[in-house]
């Protein structure tokens, strides 16, 4: 149903809607507020704190005195009691409170309470209404330029009574009732509108199961779309010989993680669908590349996908020396390979004269074919969509995927992000990695933490110093990388080659500058988070993290894994002078371990997911209510999800097809057609 059926919503008002993402009645219902000012919890105005937002029930003791300032701007200012005490308010640019508010009135005035020096503790631009209202839970909208919240407010009320008293619930009847979760209608009348803070937590409740649930069903379909189709027949198991090409001793997590492969590989069933998710340094580039010589020693070709250029190239440098006496050739293919060597990989492969070719997207460029593709493998998954992983996949006749991660995700988060993988876990790092040592300091320290830059410098080894933004001036007291890079040029590192990387560095040169270092032609480099993936140097001893306060906690370990890969003891020092304590909290975490999966759980906890994904990089459907960092949910729309399908066998049953219906809409906006 068009917006414009609605009371007071033109075309013009609808396009300010469509800037929200909201096109018809259907989606206007599902946008949910973003926050709620509770009246009905009512405090005393002697029990205010300055800072704090509340909702007082007061009587006017004054009328509302209104003064014209220099340059046309007014002020209302009035003030309100209870039985505790007195309160000023003031509203500005608002000539009409005076005609709304009426001495010795009671009202509910709700906002947030600030200390002026000059004017004591007030309350700056309340909301209000009368008490004879009553007292109700309002739902904050998130608005654009010209649509006042009360315009989406009518609207939402016009909608919800267009809602038909009977209308069809996706989840079966059984579910809710022993689950407890409220009807469809119920919990949209009350996520907008609730009366009750019981009301508005059951309803939340419903609706945030249900988009997990439906998120979770989906994974589910996508997982299941590969079950149906025959592997390649992998027939015999070289992890052992591979493993004699070594030279160390893989660790006995690195040995289940390969055997869970070799597992799948051979079962001449589907084909394998598995994550491979391991700590920063926990070997995991070990465990594909054991799974590569057994695909490729079983004749079929194996594709290593690596995020970056660089961390290609680092592959296959040092899977070049591991199989240099095997009978195994191996290719690199990236954008910045010459056009002519390009060409001739390309045939190579089609061909099938290369056995493991390892790349960047370059591998799922439409002019490179393979003879038989039987194991695609991705490093970094979450840098990776859906989308590229198909089309990799699509390279071969149903071949094996393999993906890996080094970002820690806990497990219930993992299974709804992966729900379309199989999971191993390399949990523990080679005896050979020695813990590196975090240390948290002030700006005050900074001279000092140079000296002991430079003290490993001059011992050989490198060391990184990593800022949040480049940009001069965008936010103040945040090191830009430029600026700081030319100020240790001139002054504390004048004698040390430094190099600066940051993301508009362009591609080419960026690249360079990372082999370069990575070569010790530099022995410091200055950047951004853009050496977060991607770069493997052994000698770098020292990673200096500037504003760490800016960073999360899982980006943070990201970062600190950059270094501690040699056999030097390694430090990581973070800088930061914030004196908030959630912030001071995250940070102990930070310094007290260097176990990534503690480190996640912590940061899911304090921060949310987001900072294991970055800029919506893990290619999942946006959610409209649901949060990742909600376990509880995330459990419950598990549990749910598992019953559905034991009693319901199938997505496609009749009685699930409302329920169908949210899932493909769900996934349809991502582009994915998930019941193909």
């Amino acid at each position: 149903m068009p917006l414009t059926d609605l009371r007071g919503i033109g075309a013009k008002r609808a396009e300010l809607f469509a800037k929200l993402g909201i096109h018809s009645v259907g989606e206007l219902l599902t946008f949910y507020p973003r926050a709620y000012e509770d009246w009905t919890s009512v405090t005393k105005i002697e029990s205010m704190e300055d800072g704090g937002t509340y909702c007082v029930r007061a009587r006017m003791g004054t009328s509302v005195s209104t003064r014209v300032l220099w340059g046309g701007s007014c002020v209302a200012r009035a003030k309100v009691y209870d039985d505790s005490g007195k309160l000023d308010l003031v509203w500005f640019n608002n000539p009409y409170i005076q005609q709304m508010l009426e001495y010795g009135n009671d009202y509910f005035f709700f906002g947030k309470l600030t200390y002026d020096s000059k004017y004591g503790s007030q309350m700056i631009s309340p909301s209000f209404a009368p008490v004879s209202k009553g007292a109700v839970i309002h739902p904050v909208y998130r608005t654009t330029a010209g649509l006042p919240a009360k315009s989406i407010s009518s609207a939402m009320e016009q909608a919800l009574e267009r809602l038909p008293l009977n209308i069809n619930d996706p989840i079966p009847e059984p579910i809710l009732k022993k689950y407890g979760l409220c009807g469809l209608r119920q919990a949209l009348c009350d996520v907008h509108f609730p009366k009750t803070r019981e009301a508005l937590d059951n309803a939340r409740k419903r609706l945030i199961t249900e988009e997990l649930l439906v998120l979770n069903l989906g994974m589910r379909q996508l997982k299941g779309r590969s079950r149906g189709v025959s592997g390649v027949k992998i027939e015999k198991d070289y992890s052992g010989e591979f493993e004699s090409l070594l030279p160390f001793t893989m660790t006995n997590a690195q040995k289940r993680a390969v055997a869970d492969c070799v597992r799948d590989i051979s079962a001449h069933g589907a084909p394998m669908n598995r994550l491979v998710q391991g700590d920063v340094g926990s070997g995991k580039t070990a465990v594909a590349a054991s799974v590569c010589y057994t695909a490729a020693k079983n004749g079929f070709q194996a594709a290593f996908m690596a995020p970056t250029e660089i961390l290609a190239r680092q592959h296959f440098d040092n899977l070049s020396k591991l199989l240099e006496n095997t009978d195994l050739r191996i290719a690199l293919l990236t954008g910045s390979v010459k056009e002519s060597e390009k060409k001739r990989v390309r045939e190579s492969l089609a061909n099938g004269e290369i056995d493991l070719v390892i790349g960047t997207h370059a591998l799922i460029n439409d002019k490179t074919e393979f003879r038989n593709l039987g194991l695609a493998v991705t490093d970094e998954q979450h840098r990776f969509g859906v989308a590229q992983r198909a089309k990799l996949l699509g390279k071969g006749e149903n071949p094996h995927l393999m993906v890996m991660s080094a970002t820690p995700i806990p497990r219930t988060l993992g299974l709804i992000i992966f729900g379309d993988l199989d999971i191993s876990v390399i949990d523990e790092l080679p005896p050979s990695r020695k813990p590196v040592k975090t240390v948290l300091r002030g700006t005050a320290d900074r001279k000092k933490i140079y000296r002991f830059i430079k003290s490993e410098i001059a011992q050989g080894r490198q060391a990184f110093i990593v800022c949040p933004l480049i940009e001069e001036g965008v936010l103040d007291n945040v090191a830009s990388a430029e600026e700081y890079a030319a100020d240790l040029m001139l002054h504390d590192f004048s004698d040390i080659p430094v190099a600066v990387v940051h993301g508009k560095t362009k591609p080419d040169e960026k690249e360079r500058l990372m082999a370069d270092f990575a070569a010790n032609k530099y022995s410091l480099l200055v950047s951004t988070t853009v050496i977060e993936v991607g770069v493997d140097v052994p000698n770098a001893s020292v990673m200096m993290i500037e504003n760490a306060e800016r960073f999360g906690l899982s980006q943070l370990h990201q970062l600190r894994g950059r270094v501690g890969r040699g056999k030097f003891q390694s430090y990581c020092v973070l800088i930061s002078d914030s004196q908030s304590p959630v912030t001071a909290e995250r940070l102990r975490v930070m310094c007290s371990t260097n176990d990534g999966f503690k480190i996640a759980d912590e940061d899911l906890k304090l921060r949310g997911p987001g900072d294991f994904f970055g800029e919506r990089q893990h290619g999942l459907p946006q959610m409209s209510i649901a949060d990742f960092a909600d376990t509880k949910s995330l459990e419950l729309s598990q549990k749910i999800a598992d019953e559905i399908m034991f009693i319901y066998k199938d997505l496609r049953n009749d009685e699930l097809r409302l329920l169908r219906a949210e899932v493909e809409r769900l996934f349809a906006r991502g582009g994915e057609n998930i019941m193909n």
